[in-house]
């Protein structure tokens, strides 16, 4: 079962990156957590996403674009990781 391996070692990826960066913590200045907000995948970026999403549901990916896929799977999940973090800072720095 490759497919559950490779799965169990991207999740295990993004959690060791959440707790690198302590998320939870929030922590960063404000001029910083909004530029982290600035972040995101361009126009170009999107629509090869959503072709390769499509394709995928369709079961006409190659191996190669399988594994491109994944890697803007992970891709977004750190961004989203970051963001969550700039969030909070910005949150604690209004309640404080």
């Amino acid at each position: 079962m490759p497919g559950i391996q490779a799965a169990k070692s991207r999740i295990s990826e993004i959690a060791i990156f959440a707790r690198l960066i302590k998320v939870e913590s929030g922590g960063l200045s404000r001029e910083l957590a909004r530029h982290v907000l600035t972040l995101g995948f361009e126009e170009a970026d999107q629509a090869r996403m959503s072709d390769l999403a499509t394709r995928n549901q369709e079961g006409e990916l190659s191996p190669e674009e399988q594994e491109e896929l994944q890697s803007y799977v992970k891709a977004g999940h750190l961004l989203a990781l970051l963001h969550s973090k700039a969030r909070k800072s910005l949150k604690q720095k209004r309640v404080s």
